[in-house]
């Protein structure tokens, strides 16, 4: 007799917090941050070092990685089997840390930080670019960020279920794992050479190619600054990242500026692509 399928995970609800704001272009914003955050802990920044393409196909690679946080959320059935896709590209992925320890991708308290991450930094960055979250809107986008952990094959007894369990595992991970890795240092260093864009229309990408002689350290100067300024606070000196009170007020102005553009904007230019769709879907399925 056949053993029944196990059932994939949902991902999050339509119309849920995610589903506003996880497309939203404000989201792009911060990534940068999340993504500090997950390489400052020494086994994930040295699978990224060893492993990763981040070096050579930056644009490639952001492009794949971005495609795969809007399948969490937007992928519908797909969600589950991006989730599957990615742990078998984790499995070969093991090592040595730079404090000799050995990890592997997979190992759950890694795993489980690269997911974790999101949380602390969807609550803080939208409280600066859109509006702070409400108790009830906060522990709904908990809860639907614990549905994306399980969409990626992680187990709930190695995610904690509940933000008040959550707190305190996070301040432990910064007391005691996160550090300013090498990958850190490489992602906020604007004067790292960085190829040309290689991804969307012909014409841009020529004129790119053309300009990015000058645009290249200004790029990367802002991405850095957005990588730190939208780190909450307690992350940004548990890894020991510089931050000034006239970044903090740039920062603010910065905000402003997203907060009354954005929510103006036209669907098509305020939507990620594959989120645009996955909403408008969702709108004839009402119909």
């Amino acid at each position: 007799m056949s053993r029944p399928q196990e059932e994939s995970p949902a991902p999050p609800p339509v119309g849920g917090v995610l589903w506003s704001v996880a497309g939203d272009i404000r989201a792009l914003l911060m990534l940068p941050a999340a993504l500090t955050m997950q390489v400052a802990h020494p086994a994930i920044g040295a699978g990224v070092d060893e492993h990763s393409v981040f070096r050579t196909d930056p644009w490639g690679r952001g492009e794949r990685s971005l495609r795969s946080l809007q399948l969490w959320v937007y992928g519908g059935d797909e969600a589950a089997e991006e989730g599957r896709r990615l742990r078998r590209l984790h499995r070969a992925i093991q090592g040595t840390d730079a404090h000799g320890r050995t990890y592997h991708a997979l190992t759950p308290a890694y795993y489980t930080w690269v997911h974790a991450t999101g949380f602390p930094v969807y609550r803080y960055g939208l409280g600066l670019l859109a509006r702070p979250l409400t108790d009830a809107q906060e522990r709904q986008l908990y809860a639907e960020w614990l549905r994306v952990g399980r969409v990626l094959g992680i187990h709930d007894r190695d995610m904690p279920q509940t933000v008040e369990e959550f707190w305190p595992y996070y301040r432990k991970v910064l007391a005691d794992e996160l550090e300013a890795t090498v990958v850190v240092r490489e992602l906020l260093d604007p004067d790292l050479p960085v190829p040309a864009p290689d991804r969307g229309p012909r014409l841009l990408r020529l004129a790119l190619r053309l300009l990015w002689p000058v645009l290249c350290r200004p790029f990367l100067r802002l991405r850095a600054f957005l990588a730190v300024g939208l780190m909450p606070p307690d992350a940004r000196e548990a890894i020991g990242l510089e931050w000034t009170d006239a970044q903090e007020r740039a920062l603010r102005r910065f905000a402003r500026v997203v907060r009354a553009v954005v929510p103006v904007l036209p669907e098509r230019l305020r939507y990620l692509p594959l989120a645009r769709k996955a909403r408008e879907a969702a709108r004839r399925a009402k119909r």
